[in-house]
């Protein structure tokens, strides 16, 4: 078993941890109205969409996410959330010491010992959710459900539809599939960009990822019959019909989409064995990116 493997199938119990250390954090995360700032890199950042998408939604204050490189230090939040698994990529702590003094900052990361701890106001530590493979699967995943947990949507549910994620059988045709298109509404977007960056990764496979009402303003021009079109969430009305009609395989996932996620992991995994690849140790990818300061 490679570790992303073992990892993955690790995600319920990592969520159920982290969902119970939401309360013992609540005096350190985003207060309802506060404006509030999530940055990350990778799959960090998918996380950190995900999460503004649900606070946005819940009417708990304006809250945007933004690649660590691309964060507008001309803006003013009350507080930045900084994501990192690693707690060394140079964006992240490059965001965290030019704000400090301006905004609160909070770290959320999984190794104790990272140059992070000391250059964020508070540091969340979920070390039980470190990995060993370059691939992200639990931590990333983990540190959705303290946030979501805060926020107070996170239910036993999402724990229940995590176990049937890893148990039930994917179809026989994801496998003979040469493209994959990921779609999400809302939150779930984040959760589609995070599914293609996981296929892509560990699998090599042609992936894209899209709001699922954008899929018609182009993207479906390139659906064929060795396409899958997998929706995170309820589809859009009529999408389902227009996707069959390309000749894509259309899969609507039923599960919670951070659940759902799961089964994409799975995927990629499964893919990346049968094409003869390391998912732990994608090509040209490393567990942090540091860059020379000079």
């Amino acid at each position: 078993m490679t570790h992303v493997q073992a990892e993955l199938e690790s995600q319920p119990g990592c969520w159920k941890r982290a969902a119970e250390l939401a309360a013992t954090w609540s005096a350190v995360l985003p207060a309802p109205g506060e404006r509030v700032a999530i940055v990350g890199c990778g799959t960090s950042r998918f996380m950190g969409e995900a999460v503004a998408a649900l606070r946005e939604a819940a009417g708990q204050g304006e809250t945007d996410a933004f690649a660590a490189s691309e964060f507008p230090h001309t803006r003013h939040y009350d507080q930045v959330i900084a994501l990192s698994r690693s707690g060394t990529t140079t964006e992240v702590l490059d965001v965290l010491v030019k704000v400090r003094g301006r905004s609160r900052t909070t770290a959320v990361t999984a190794d104790p010992r990272a140059p992070i701890m000391d250059a964020a106001d508070d540091v969340i530590v979920l070390e039980f959710a470190d990995e060993k493979s370059v691939v992200q699967t639990r931590f990333a995943t983990s540190a959705l459900t303290l946030l979501r947990a805060h926020l107070g949507m996170h239910s036993d549910s999402v724990i229940s539809d995590g176990r049937r994620a890893l148990t039930e059988t994917l179809p026989a045709a994801l496998t003979e599939a040469t493209q994959f298109s990921f779609l999400g509404q809302g939150w779930s977007v984040g959760m589609a960009q995070e599914a293609a960056l996981k296929m892509r990764e560990a699998s090599l496979s042609w992936c894209e990822a899209y709001p699922a009402l954008e899929y018609r303003h182009g993207p479906i021009s390139v659906t064929t019959r060795s396409t899958v079109t997998w929706m995170f969430g309820v589809a859009p009305a009529g999408l389902a019909e227009q996707v069959r009609a390309t000749g894509a395989t259309w899969i609507e996932g039923p599960l919670d989409p951070l659940a759902e996620l799961v089964r994409a992991q799975r995927l990629a995994v499964q893919l990346a064995a049968v094409r003869g690849l390391d998912a732990d140790n994608p090509r040209h990818l490393s567990r942090s990116v540091i860059l020379d300061s000079a």
